[in-house]
């Protein structure tokens, strides 16, 4: 049990901006990101007993948050875009106009990635957050040369979105 505490404590302190960022691109609302959270958390000390550290803690948390994601994807109803709520973002650049300016590119981006297709907006994410092709690899379950066909299609789809005006 004591190392279970201790792997608990490393990935909470090492991984919950991260994994608060892989949530926020799978939900809209803060209060959707917070119960996810949990449910994250939750199945990672669920999950820890059956850790051997045959990869590493870092790839077992992104797994356990993704493959929690996924399930709550498939239990929310269909979103209607009208809906979004505005993201809570903290910008350290001074000068409320820029800060403005800073959020509402920061709610474009996340709005854009949220419109791409699961696979992509999955790896895309966690390419984001860090994880190395071969990490995400292993998180997803598909082959490096795959991450790296997403991640290219992503890419795409965001620069035609942005070139396009798209919102």
């Amino acid at each position: 049990m004591e190392r279970r505490d201790q792997l608990f404590q490393q990935a909470l302190a090492t991984y919950a901006e991260g994994v608060s960022r892989v949530a926020r691109s799978y939900v809209r609302t803060a209060a959707e990101r917070e119960d996810l959270m949990q449910e994250i958390w939750l199945g990672l000390w669920r999950a820890l007993p059956a850790f051997r550290g045959e990869a590493s803690l870092k790839t077992f948390v992104y797994r356990i948050a993704h493959n929690r994601c996924v399930t709550e994807l498939s239990r929310r109803k269909p979103h209607h875009s009208g809906e979004e709520e505005l993201l809570n973002l903290q910008d350290s650049r001074p000068g409320p106009a820029e800060h403005l300016a800073a959020q509402r590119d920061w709610e474009r981006l996340v709005c854009m990635i949220q419109r791409l297709p699961l696979g992509l907006r999955q790896t895309l994410t966690l390419r984001l957050e860090g994880l190395s092709y071969a990490e995400i690899s292993e998180v997803l379950g598909i082959g490096e040369s795959n991450v790296a066909v997403r991640l290219n299609r992503a890419r795409a789809q965001l620069n035609a979105c942005m070139a396009g005006g798209e919102q």
